[in-house]
């Protein structure tokens, strides 16, 4: 019975790391200019769908834009995508996100994510790690429908808000809790 469960506990591993590397291969194949237009017409979406994206837009220092993340998992599990940070309308750098699970998972799936840091001290961290683990540094806030009612320019206190947008896939939820955003040569 145990050469039947750890046989098994193999098999789930094998087919964890294969959906993982096999998603990361599949997100990693943009060139900078497609990284370009995919993060910009991003963010064009997300401020249709969350107005007050684009109100956060006119007062933040930086917007980190990642289009297109992919998550896949079968007990263990990551992510990953490339974006881009824009300093107003210019793309001054690129950068990738990764993150690892593990836990009750199966299955994948895809969205996009934009960071509106709001301070210069909360761009100069970006800037000067070698990556930043949300979640530490910079405080974040994760803008869902109920935080969105209550954001005005006036009550904006935090070093940055996240949305999540575009989720599409056969996971549920998505948390960025945890990921690793790193710079990258493009």
């Amino acid at each position: 019975m145990s050469t039947l469960r750890n046989t098994f506990m193999a098999f789930v591993v094998a087919a964890a790391a294969s959906i993982t590397m096999g998603a990361m291969n599949l997100a990693n194949a943009a060139t900078a200019e497609d990284l370009d237009r995919n993060s910009l017409s991003a963010l064009q979406s997300l401020y249709k769908a969350e107005p007050v994206a684009k109100t956060l837009a006119q007062g933040a220092k930086a917007i980190l834009v990642f289009p297109n993340i992919v998550q896949a998992g079968l007990v263990f599990g990551g992510s990953y995508g490339e974006g881009v940070l824009l300093k107003g309308s210019q793309i001054v750098n690129y950068y990738n996100s990764v993150a690892g699970s593990w836990g009750l998972q199966i299955g994948a799936q895809t969205y996009g994510y934009a960071v509106f840091l709001m301070t210069d001290d909360a761009v100069r961290y970006i800037e000067k790690t070698k990556g930043w683990e949300l979640g530490v540094g910079p405080t974040v806030v994760v803008v869902d429908k109920g935080v969105a009612k209550n954001i005005s320019t006036s009550s904006l206190k935090s070093d940055a808000y996240a949305f999540i947008f575009s989720q599409q896939g056969l996971m549920a939820g998505v948390s960025i809790e945890g990921t690793k955003i790193s710079p990258i040569k493009r």
